[in-house]
């Protein structure tokens, strides 16, 4: 069931439409009604409403104003006006706040239901548009952070090969794939990985540097010292000094 807040200052049209109106079988609840927009404001900073069915002429705050606040707030809220022939030109102004509809007091029963019934079906579309987006987020994420973790986890000699039969697509879409979702290709992340990783066992006297760079996966120790460098713009064994004078 949708939510709707129901506004208006006359008590007789806020009873009839919330005693007397079938909502349910619409798809919809009237969940609380106020008498004027101030209180409207109040309750839906502390509660979600999908729809404001509000009067447009009341006291304190009107109808207008109602529609610009939640507009100016970007609640995602769906707002239709419930007001008399009267306000027809006057509403018109309102559309530059997100108004939705407009709906002739006291209601007839045939134009409600058109409006809602409407309303139900971009508001279900709406929402399953969000699911899939939500999924296919989702998705994503969880192959973003298994691209990650089994870079962590194997960063001396993992390939896009290895991720190719890991994840059971192509190593050309994993690398465009990883580019669109992190912003950086897959060869400067796993550099990334190395440097650090580096930078940890320079730390550690134990090893040499040629050591470390095989235990990295460089097989040419050189290929590593200019990489480290261009990472940290100093050499391996400068890094390890300077961290020996700081300790």
């Amino acid at each position: 069931m949708y939510k709707i807040l129901l506004v208006d200052d006359e008590q007789e049209i806020r009873f009839g439409l919330k005693n007397y109106f079938p909502w349910n079988n619409l798809g919809f609840t009237i969940t609380h009604d106020c008498e004027n927009g101030q209180q409207a404001l109040e309750f839906l900073k502390e509660n979600p409403i999908d729809v404001v069915l509000t009067d447009i002429r009341m006291p304190v705050l009107d109808g207008i104003d109602l529609a610009r606040e939640v507009k100016d707030r970007e609640y995602p809220i769906q707002i239709i006006f419930l007001s008399g022939y009267k306000d027809f030109h006057y509403a018109q102004n309102a559309l530059k706040y997100g108004v939705r509809d407009y709906i002739i007091k006291p209601g007839k029963y045939e134009e409600i239901e058109e409006v809602f019934t409407i309303l139900k079906k971009d508001l279900d579309q709406e929402w399953n548009n969000t699911r899939r987006n939500q999924s296919a987020n989702s998705y994503s994420e969880n192959i973003t952070q298994t691209i990650k973790k089994y870079t962590e986890e194997h960063y001396a000699e993992v390939t896009l090969e290895d991720l190719s039969q890991l994840l059971k697509m192509s190593p050309n879409y994993i690398s465009t794939f990883f580019k669109e979702k992190t912003g950086m290709n897959f060869s400067t992340y796993l550099a990334e990985i190395r440097m650090k990783k580096a930078a940890e066992l320079l730390i550690d006297y134990h090893y040499k540097t040629y050591e470390i760079s095989h235990i990295l996966g460089y097989n040419n120790p050189k290929s590593f010292t200019r990489m480290f460098k261009k990472y940290y713009g100093v050499s391996p064994r400068e890094y390890r000094n300077q961290r020996a004078i700081s300790l």
